[in-house]
């Protein structure tokens, strides 16, 4: 066993650990540990990265992950981290959810590896056998109020305008039983988290403690943040899903490769498996030329390579060639309106694109060119191209040859100026 703790200390990976003594139980033997997700959305997302590639650090290390999907907590709403009460989700949701997140979890831990290999559970199978009554009387009893108004979370939404509901104060006594069950059921001792779960982590070792008289542990890995203090995994337009379907592995790769220089660094450490010594050295040469932005590139291939493999890496890498004026050609719908998603449209009819149109007024009509006139002049001074290929003829007709998808072409002024065509 490898000193795995201290691994992870040195990528900034611990926050906070419940007892000292974790580092030698992880180097003397397996330990089965576990971490949990609330369904509430059918994909995980690269917030959910960090938390799942320490889990596959400590599975490489000789440790045993066991993946909590809750099935039955994602009914009532985690308040950690929460300044409103979430809205609940019906049983179909949450089952399609579970589904979807499975599928992610299972290409980035190992599930056929022997005995450390990962499980995933849901927890609506064992917290569905309660009745209310029996639930306050085997498990409430042994929780405190004055314990479970001081932790954080609460406070936070106890002396905010929204407060916070029974239903959701309630959510650390079914987390803390999550890791009792385990305990008992999968001789799991340690819990993993971010630090915003610390409240809920601490009550589960609690809980081991009084009815097993047992020892149990926690981690916690920070928040991970941006050099503003921004959550990581928020981009303008939206969260950064790990589902290629919500988020491409063109728009994840661009996420990253846009991560500021005084960040970078940290994700590399905790989003990668490269070397500590290859980082320490990639550091330097950053520092030497930041503009090269070569850390950001690593990071951002390493990372999409890791979510969608080479495949989804190359992907990524073509869509950034063909933003930079690569030729554009057998290229999907989405994957063309993923690589352009942040610049103008048009819409023309798909046959009177079939007919034939000439290429000043189908120009013309876009948002670059102000009448045909200025589109004639840029074909005369080479300004113009569709598709990435430059058009050198005024007399050009365009038809549904020129399509680079199914539906659409691309029209370009000068280097980065683009307009989506699309035939309707």
């Amino acid at each position: 066993m490898t000193d795995i703790l201290q691994e992870l200390q040195n990528r900034g990976l611990v926050h906070d650990v419940s007892d000292q003594s974790l580092g030698e139980k992880l180097t003397t033997g397996m330990v089965s540990f576990y971490t949990g997700y609330d369904p509430t959305a059918k994909s995980l997302q690269i917030g959910n990265l960090c938390a799942i590639i320490t889990m596959r650090r400590l599975q490489l290390a000789g440790h045993r992950p066991v993946i909590i999907v809750g099935g039955g907590t994602g009914m009532i709403g985690d308040p950690s981290g929460k300044n409103a009460e979430r809205n609940l989700l019906d049983e179909n949701t949450i089952a399609a959810n579970i589904a979807g997140q499975r599928a992610q979890l299972e290409k980035l831990l190992d599930f056929d590896c022997g005995k450390n290999s990962a499980i995933l559970l849901n927890n609506y199978d064992w917290l569905k056998q309660f009745s209310f009554i029996d639930f306050l009387r085997d498990v409430g009893k042994n929780f405190r109020l004055g314990e479970m108004l001081a932790k954080e979370s609460v406070k936070r939404r106890l002396n905010s305008d929204v407060g916070i509901s029974f239903t959701e104060f309630s959510y650390q006594i079914l987390q803390a039983y999550d890791f009792l069950h385990l305990y008992r059921k999968e001789g799991v001792t340690l819990q993993l988290g971010g630090s915003d779960q610390w409240g809920n982590i601490t009550a589960g070792i609690d809980l081991v403690r009084k009815l097993e008289s047992a020892q149990a542990y926690g981690l916690v890995i920070p928040l991970v943040t941006d050099g503003q203090g921004k959550k990581f995994g928020k981009s303008e337009s939206g969260t950064i899903f790990l589902d290629p379907e919500m988020t491409s592995p063109y728009q994840m790769y661009q996420y990253l490769v846009n991560s500021d220089d005084q960040s970078v660094i940290g994700y590399l450490k905790k989003f990668t498996f490269l070397p500590l010594e290859e980082i320490a050295a990639l550091e330097k040469r950053t520092a030497e030329n930041p503009g090269a932005r070569e850390a950001q590139k690593i990071l951002a291939a390493e990372v999409v390579k890791i979510v969608h493999g080479e495949t989804g890496l190359e992907a990524a890498l073509r869509a950034t060639r063909i933003f930079f004026g690569e030729a554009i050609e057998n290229v999907s719908d989405a994957d063309l309106g993923a690589i352009f998603a942040d610049v103008p449209s048009i819409d023309i009819a798909k046959d009177q694109l079939a007919a034939g149109i000439n290429v000043m007024d189908l120009l013309a009509l876009t948002t670059l060119f102000s009448s045909k006139s200025d589109a004639r002049r840029s074909i005369q001074q080479n300004g113009a191209y569709i598709n990435n290929v430059k058009v050198d003829d005024i007399d050009r007709t365009v038809s549904t040859a020129d399509l680079a998808t199914d539906n659409a072409l691309v029209v370009r002024k000068g280097k980065k100026n683009y307009c989506v065509v699309k035939a309707v």
